[in-house]
């Protein structure tokens, strides 16, 4: 059985933070489950426009407005409390959070931990991942 408390995820560096965003990886690869677990927090008056290319990723909003579009259809969707959206076709979408947008996330396959979007909106695969040099200390 894995328990975490996310206050305690968020004093770690499993609590991820980029351009707009900031994610509490609650579960990882590492952990055996097949999927990752995030609570990810949107901050109001961001665009964010994410394309995972490598992975399928649900969503599911908890508190906070906003909306997405999918850019193939050029769809936009309302978010508020209640609402899922999955990306089941690793649809190129932009988020564009009203107010901070609380949302619970899960990916498959699951992300390892330190993940920040590349310059296409994507998550590495975790082969690119392996590839990449180690950063300078």
């Amino acid at each position: 059985m894995i328990v975490r408390n996310l206050n305690d995820i968020r004093k770690t560096d499993h609590n991820v933070r980029s351009d707009g965003w900031v994610s509490a990886r609650m579960l990882l690869k590492d952990d055996g489950m097949g999927f990752s677990f995030h609570i990810t927090t949107m901050f109001a008056g961001t665009e964010l426009k994410m394309h995972y290319q490598n992975h399928l990723e649900s969503v599911f909003v908890l508190k906070g407005t906003g909306t997405i579009e999918d850019l193939a259809t050029g769809e936009i969707h309302r978010l508020e409390p209640g609402v899922m959206y999955a990306l089941n076709d690793h649809d190129q979408h932009i988020v564009r959070p009203e107010t901070d947008i609380l949302t619970a996330c899960a990916f498959n396959p699951p992300v390892t931990g330190q993940e920040v979007h590349d310059e296409s909106g994507a998550y590495p695969a975790e082969a690119d991942m392996a590839r990449e040099p180690a950063p300078a200390e």
